[in-house]
């Protein structure tokens, strides 16, 4: 199956894997099993639902939940009639998802039961009151806790809508409406929702699906979290495309990683280089058969050359790629491709995708990117848009690199100052003023510094108000409460003082 080169729609997608793969798997989630015809009916029935509950084209619906199937069937509901789908992470506290729906305007939120020790309905349930354009919650689970409804309750008055009101929302959409609204924090520290349409995501992504070698029939492993680019359209959009089965972890575990691998015959595993690193390291390696293992995507700035090969040599990956994007480009930007050297994936990001053009600022260095995948701009935000692509259509993506003469990008440092843990962006700003709201801080700088399971982690310089004391481990704990746990700090160093410009900025170079 083929996308057209101008893209198409999500709910395209749905029924053409629906009509071409029908009894095949599609989603394994535990003991939960669709099949692409049995997921349809699913999408259909979770549209329906939204219709019920008055969401209509355009307007905002978010998850807040880990990987599922009941994540897949909700999100895929919710954009094939039109809505815009807002992912939230997981690890995001309340303050942070509070900002979002009330930035987003968001007319509808799911959430999951409790995760992980979290009670996400409870959560949202307290945030209800500063969020007057949010109508309806709804739960992944049948117990609730009013004003959040069950998915029972949710579910009930759709089954009377008819079918043609699913048929004509889904019909209404064009490769041109917009999809999702992914937030991502910029130097400002405050998070700015980008919004893609339904035609970039899908182009795009039919071509990373071709590159990785994606095939009908592959078993796709989704650790990437759905909240991200990376697991959302890299994983659901582009198994759609393919017809390849779904198989979400819902959270990383190497154990069960291992075990999954093995029970579902996993043929395609994409991730951050750290899981890779994990998984080599851990000693029960030789211990679980992962013979089915065929291809995989990574990307960061630094990946090791020998980290390649041993993803070649000793976890039978044929195929493994290199890959450089931002959620400002869809997620995809540059691609090494399959035949490429272990030192050309390991140390540079590959080359443009078609469509896609690259090239370096002469005065920064910084990367530029043009093309199909380019966001039209920030949410609701024309002064930040215009800091970010200029009057040419280039978008400053913030990062420092090079090309060379095969046109492969490296990625040599980041103008933005961002770190990235774990495989999430992490921004300096926005855990900054965080830090500064703790009494006794009266300056804050975070770096970036490498770590050997996460890849980089926060390390906080604090500057003490003159006769105060600070106690490190609890303005850590201060952060946790706060923020998302790859935002806080790892370590906290005290100072008298930074070194700064002659313009008193702080040299955070230096202070690597």
């Amino acid at each position: 199956m083929t996308v057209r080169q101008s893209g198409t729609t999500v709910p395209e997608l749905v029924a053409r894997a629906a009509a071409e793969f029908g009894d095949r798997e599609a989603v394994v989630d535990g003991a939960e099993r669709l099949t692409f015809a049995g997921l349809a009916a699913r999408v259909r029935q979770a549209g329906r639902a939204m219709i019920a509950w008055g969401v209509r084209p355009g307007d905002r619906v978010a998850l807040w939940a880990p990987n599922s199937a009941e994540w897949i069937v909700t999100a895929l509901g919710a954009v094939s009639v039109g809505a815009v789908l807002v992912p939230l992470n997981t690890r995001l506290k309340p303050a942070e998802v509070g900002h979002i729906l009330r930035s987003s305007g968001t007319k509808l939120a799911a959430v999951s039961g409790e995760f992980l020790g979290v009670d996400y309905v409870g959560q949202l349930a307290a945030l209800r009151a500063e969020l007057p354009a949010l109508e309806t919650m709804t739960a992944f689970t049948d117990g609730g806790l009013p004003p959040v409804v069950s998915r029972r309750q949710f579910r009930a008055p759709g089954m009377k809508v008819p079918a043609s009101a699913f048929d004509e929302a889904a019909a209404s959409v064009s490769p041109d409406s917009p999809g999702d609204l992914f937030f991502t924090s910029g130097t400002t520290g405050a998070p700015k929702g980008v919004a893609t349409t339904h035609g970039q995501s899908t182009r795009a992504f039919d071509q990373w699906s071709e590159i990785v070698g994606l095939r009908a029939g592959d078993r796709y492993l989704i650790a990437n979290p759905f909240s991200h680019t990376f697991g959302y359209k890299a994983g659901i959009l582009a198994c759609l495309t393919r017809g390849a089965t779904m198989v979400p972890l819902a959270s990383f575990d190497t154990e069960a990683l291992f075990t999954t691998i093995e029970r579902e015959r996993i043929t395609v595993f994409p991730a951050a280089p750290a899981v890779y690193q994990m998984m080599l390291a851990h000693p029960d390696l030789g211990k679980h058969d992962l013979s089915s293992l065929r291809a995989a995507a990574t990307g960061a700035a630094m990946i090791p050359v020998e980290l390649i090969r041993r993803m070649r040599d000793e976890l039978g990956l044929a195929t493994v790629v290199t890959a450089y994007g931002l959620t400002e480009a869809t997620g995809v930007v540059t691609m090494s491709r399959d035949g490429d050297d272990p030192e050309t994936v390991a140390r540079t990001s590959g080359r443009a995708i078609d469509g896609v053009e690259v090239r370096i600022a002469e005065d920064t260095n910084e990367i530029l990117v043009r093309g199909y995948t380019v966001m039209s701009g920030y949410f609701e935000d024309p002064e930040a848009t215009a800091e970010a692509i200029d009057g040419e259509g280039w978008l400053h993506t913030g990062d420092v690199g090079e090309l060379d003469g095969a046109g492969n990008l490296r990625i040599t440092d980041r103008i933005k100052d961002m770190f990235i843990c774990g495989g999430f962006n992490a921004y300096p700003a926005e855990i900054e003023q965080v830090l500064l709201t703790y009494p006794g801080v009266r300056e804050a700088a975070v770096i970036g510094v490498p770590d050997p399971r996460l890849g980089e982690v926060g390390k906080a310089f604090v500057i003490p108000v003159p006769g105060h004391g600070i106690d490190p481990e609890a303005l850590i704990k201060h952060a946790e409460e706060r923020l998302a746990n790859y935002k806080v700090p790892r370590h906290v160093e005290l100072v008298e003082a930074f070194p700064r410009s002659s313009l008193g900025k702080v040299l955070k170079r230096e202070l690597r």
